[in-house]
């Protein structure tokens, strides 16, 4: 089967799973994974990033639109976030991050670590208030 013949939310599921794996969660043991879907139909991942300085760890999701931007994305249609077996959503900053980067359809997943969906919202619903821009 070759990639084009998987379905999208399957790519997906895999990269942030796989992300999952490389994140560096020394202090927690709170792995979490992401994957972004750019306005290009183009994938990107990222992992969390712990810092013994607490508050410069870097969530999975601003890893995974960090390099969305760097490879010249504009805005993402579908965030999918991994986690461990409980219950996992952004956190404010990434629901802030993902707002301004989204289209206005945006779905976001939350997954855990073997592949279920946990749930899903409009991005609209998770921060129904952000703040704006004009593009």
């Amino acid at each position: 089967m070759t990639d084009a013949q998987i379905p999208l939310k399957d790519r997906m599921k895999s990269a942030a799973i796989a992300a999952r794996e490389n994140a560096h969660a020394p202090y927690s043991r709170f792995k979490v994974g992401a994957a972004v879907l750019d306005n290009q139909g183009r994938i990107f991942a990222g992992c969390n990033m712990e810092n013994a300085a607490y508050p410069l760890g870097t969530c999975a999701e601003a890893v995974a639109l960090g390099a969305m931007i760097a490879a010249g994305g504009k805005t993402c249609s579908h965030v999918l976030i991994v986690g461990g077996d409980g219950d996992l959503s952004p956190c404010g900053g990434c629901r802030q991050r993902i707002a301004e980067l989204c289209t206005s359809d945006c779905v976001v997943s939350a997954v855990s670590a073997d592949g279920a969906i946990l749930k899903e919202w409009k991005m609209a619903d998770l921060l129904p208030h952000a703040f704006e821009f004009d593009r």
